[in-house]
């Protein structure tokens, strides 16, 4: 029998995918939003494909402020998008 492969949606393109293809973000109980490139972090948690396209309409609509419900300040999308830009330059 199939092991079954958990699927997650990206906040971005509301797409599912294979959680091993996504990205998570988290917002730990400190409030510190930050990528999770583990996917092991304590913390709420909203996932995004490996595209930056993907985090921008997140941004656009406020998806991370919704998922959160806090303010996400413009630098912590800043250094996703840093982070997501090398991240697709590696694959």
């Amino acid at each position: 029998m199939a092991k079954k492969i958990p699927m997650r949606m990206c906040i971005g393109c509301n797409e599912m995918r294979p959680k091993r293809e996504m990205i998570r973000v988290v917002k730990p109980k400190e409030g510190e939003i930050t990528l999770d490139v583990t996917g092991k972090l304590a913390g709420r948690g909203a996932y995004l494909c490996k595209k930056t396209e993907c985090l921008q309409q997140a941004q656009k609509a406020h998806r991370l402020e919704r998922s959160f419900s806090c303010k996400v300040a413009p630098e912590v999308y800043e250094v996703m998008l840093h982070a997501l830009s090398e991240a697709e330059r590696d694959s």
